[in-house]
């Protein structure tokens, strides 16, 4: 596994968007097995009076790990903020410097929390938003909120994903309670079901929107005789479906207003 990381780069930080950084950069260094160097909690294994080749190799590999945590570290930032660590002989110095720098100190951090909190609060969802747009801005405050180290469990979430939707969506609301425990929904389970709703309503705009083009289309060529009713241009939009080609519709469209014309007469 860590000689297939090797060959992956690291994830890249330009001093922007530490806290999506911290959290790629550490799953990598776990997948090389260096972690525990940059947390400064591994120590070198002890030699014996008489250590054979292989102690002494594991101890070898075991002690480049420290600067090889370093480097990595080296080059996943860019040359501004290499700037600011570079006097950091350890990967555990270097780590601590980039958290106090583009974190915050703990009391740095005591004083975002409020103003993180309050925003997720008063977080509601815009009618043009889309469910998934609304939930990647949800769990952006979540995560900002998560990495201060504050306890935010998916319960919360998912209370707040339900008190700060549009009225359009209270029906959905109702038969989720009545059909499930949802003091149990997940937030992933809750946004599936809502895409789902946001889904059908699309088709149906669609379809009405079908439909209008339909009649205006049919009054703009039916010469004499009767308009096609609302009913008449849902049939057309369901042959547009089955016709596919706009020639092979405009043939079938001609045929059935040449009907209504003989009817008409």
């Amino acid at each position: 596994m860590a000689s297939n990381l090797a060959t992956i780069l690291p994830p890249s930080f330009n001093g922007e968007k530490y806290q999506i950084w911290v959290v790629k950069m550490k799953a990598h260094l776990q997948g090389l097995g260096l972690w525990q160097w940059v947390k400064g909690e591994r120590e070198l294994p002890a030699l014996g009076n008489n250590p054979t080749l292989t102690q002494i190799r594991a101890r070898e590999e075991e002690e480049a790990k420290a600067p090889r945590a370093l480097s990595i570290i080296h080059s996943a930032i860019s040359g501004t903020v290499f700037i600011r660590i570079m006097t950091c002989e350890t990967a555990t110095e270097a780590w601590e410097m980039l958290k106090k720098l583009y974190q915050g100190d703990e009391r740095m951090r005591k004083m975002k929390a409020p103003t993180i909190k309050r925003d997720f609060a008063t977080l509601e969802m815009n009618e043009k938003e889309s469910i998934q747009q609304y939930s990647d801005r949800l769990m952006t405050l979540v995560n900002k909120i998560r990495l201060l180290g504050e306890d935010l469990p998916e319960s919360k979430v998912v209370e707040k994903m339900f008190i700060s939707l549009p009225e359009k969506f209270e029906a959905k609301f109702s038969s989720l309670e009545d059909s499930r425990d949802i003091d149990k929904l997940t937030l992933s389970e809750l946004i599936n079901v809502l895409q789902a709703q946001e889904q059908r309503r699309a088709m149906r705009r669609e379809e009405t929107q079908q439909v209008d083009e339909m009649l205006l289309y049919a009054k703009a060529i039916k010469g004499k005789g009767n308009i096609p009713s609302t009913t008449t241009a849902r049939s057309l939009v369901m042959l547009k479906k089955i016709v596919g080609t706009k020639e092979n519709l405009n043939a079938t469209i001609a045929k059935d207003l040449d009907m209504y014309r003989k009817t008409a007469d």
